[in-house]
């Protein structure tokens, strides 16, 4: 299991899993006053935590899927990655896709993190690829 050094601001709230079986942590929101997110609109929340990611491994930002369900909340570039060698602020950029505006409060547990080893590979340019029975097929080239 990785250990994963953490700063945080006075007041903010360390990531935490909800049960033993959980793959996210819940990140909360890290705010000095309150974020109005207006339908269609998209805001960055602070957390108040920075990470010390070991080398290999990177933490992915996710939505969480109740916000989603209840709400329309989630995030975008999702999944977002926090590169091992990134040292500042992590911040979450939620979006509303519901119908009405969206307060998110201090504290308030605005999407999960998700750690996960990783690989760097080494890119070959050559002239030609093998072939696949896919081929160069596309978006839903192999049904819907």
């Amino acid at each position: 299991m990785p250990v994963i050094r953490c700063v945080l601001e006075k007041g903010a709230i360390l990531p935490s899993y909800q049960t033993s079986g959980a793959a996210g942590a819940d990140i909360c929101a890290f705010l000095e006053k309150e974020i109005i997110i207006q339908p269609g609109s998209r805001e960055i929340i602070p957390t108040g935590l920075c990470f010390e990611i070991p080398e290999g491994y990177e933490i992915q930002v996710r939505p969480r899927s109740g916000l989603a369900v209840k709400y329309g909340i989630t995030c975008l570039n999702t999944p977002g990655t926090i590169d091992s060698d990134y040292r500042g602020q992590v911040k979450v950029i939620l979006i509303n896709l519901g119908e009405k505006p969206f307060v998110v409060h201090n504290g308030d547990r605005i999407a999960q993190l998700v750690v996960a080893p990783v690989l760097q590979a080494e890119f070959s340019v050559v002239s030609n690829l093998s072939s696949t029975s896919r081929g160069i097929g596309g978006f839903g080239s192999t049904g819907v």
